[in-house]
């Protein structure tokens, strides 16, 4: 099977260096990658979002099975045109990326199907006075988020009401571009925040496995939100009871849902999810795997990827099943200074032979070039390093461990990464 990955991070990295390993699989290309991606699989020239490009090259070269990585290409139908012209594909069709491509659809969706979810109100951009208004009488902490796709920063989790005022205006006024031109401003839900990750066919779900995410950008969860600074697999908080009641209230309630409303959902459902007192709910969807969670899951895979990922698109889940090592994975991003803000490419990344080299450690690239013998960075989270072990403590010290072999001054990482899940008092985050 000669299989495309389309993306350019550390999580098509960590998909790549998954699907190299499948007896099934014969060759995986990477579009664009980057060169640490080179290392698993053969790189392509072409853009994420070039959905013509992608649907031609699939084409030419005989590609048996395309897996979209980013949510871009997923809205912009990249899933419908590879349909149209014959290629298996994973990822939803753009009627069904509306679950991460809107807000607002995803949480009319739920109250339709009595989705356990944050109460809501959804205002356009000529409704400003009227969202003003709704802040000032909600009690707080109250979250507000930009509809579309913000690249995992149009949320802000607002403790006082100038500071969700401040939030409004902001969306409004185009800090996250089109994606802030609606607003959803919901309910805090108390509680922890963790991830469940779902393998669909449009009528069955296969759990793929849970993490718990870092998205602030610096230590004690301070600072701005990110794309995510580091994970730990399997989420502390997700019993496999509670798995189970996740699977049972949310994610397949949210198939049937979909399927019954004429748009099936086939991919990869990654719901954000607060265990609160009284269970799961749902924070928000994701239609792929998260990124950094997918550097953390896939390594902790003991089935096979390319076999369960073509049982997906033959809709043959029912017959299936997933297995795990029993670990503990646990990464750490490490970004050029700056990040999320702009950002000088350009540094040298010094001794990421020697991390790779550590005991149970994976490197997964996100935004890397070679140069003249140098590996630089070339963007702003630029490594996940990934640590293993028969617990979480040790698989976040054998992180650590590889991240101190690396010489990169101009680059940062937290250095509490997996600190709140050992702490049993952490028991308190917000639904960004």
């Amino acid at each position: 099977m000669r299989v495309l990955v389309v993306g350019s991070g550390a999580r098509e990295h960590a998909l790549c260096w998954s699907l190299a390993a499948s007896p099934l699989v014969k060759t995986v290309f990477c579009a664009p990658g980057n060169a640490g991606i080179a290392r698993d699989a053969e790189l392509v020239p072409i853009a994420a979002d070039a959905v013509d490009e992608l649907v031609v090259y699939t084409r030419s070269e005989r590609i048996d099975l395309v897996v979209v990585g980013p949510e871009r290409p997923l809205v912009l139908g990249l899933v419908d045109r590879l349909a149209d012209a014959g290629i298996r594909a994973i990822g939803p069709t753009a009627a069904a990326a509306r679950l991460e491509g809107s807000k607002a659809f995803t949480k009319a969706l739920c109250a339709r199907h009595g989705i356990p979810t944050a109460a809501f109100r959804v205002f356009e951009a000529s409704e400003r006075a009227a969202a003003r208004t709704h802040v000032v009488a909600q009690p707080m902490p109250v979250v507000v988020k930009a509809d579309g796709l913000a690249a995992g920063k149009g949320v802000t989790v607002a403790a006082t009401v100038e500071e969700a005022l401040a939030a409004v205006d902001a969306a409004f006024d185009g800090a996250f571009g089109e994606a802030g031109a609606r607003i959803v401003i919901e309910e805090f839900l108390e509680g922890v925040e963790a991830s469940l990750f779902a393998l669909c066919d449009g009528q069955d779900a296969l759990v793929l496995g849970t993490a718990q995410d870092h998205k602030r950008a610096f230590d004690g969860d301070r600072g701005p939100n990110t794309g995510g600074m580091g994970a730990c697999s399997p989420a502390p908080p997700l019993t496999p009871a509670l798995v189970e009641r996740a699977m049972a209230e949310i994610v397949r309630p949210t198939l049937a849902a979909m399927a019954s409303e004429g748009a099936p959902f086939r991919g990869i459902l990654y719901a954000g999810l607060m265990i609160g007192r009284t269970g799961p709910r749902l924070v928000e969807y994701n239609v792929r795997m998260g990124d950094p969670e997918c550097q953390v899951v896939l390594p902790r895979l003991m089935s096979d990827l390319g076999q369960l990922l073509l049982g997906a698109a033959d809709g043959v889940l029912r017959r299936m099943s997933a297995r795990f090592y029993p670990r503990h994975t646990l990464g750490v991003v490490l970004a050029t200074r700056g990040y999320p803000g702009p950002v000088e490419r350009g540094s040298e990344l010094r001794g990421l032979e020697a991390a790779e080299a550590c005991e149970d450690v994976l490197l997964f690239h996100a935004a890397t070039r070679r140069e003249g013998g140098r590996w630089v960075a070339d963007g702003g989270r630029v490594l996940t390093v990934v640590g293993s072990g028969a617990s979480l403590a040790e698989a976040r010290a054998r992180a650590y461990a590889a991240v101190d072999k690396i010489d990169w001054p101009e680059g940062f990482c937290r250095r509490d990464i997996g600190a709140r899940a050992l702490d049993a008092s952490a028991d308190r985050s917000g639904n960004g």
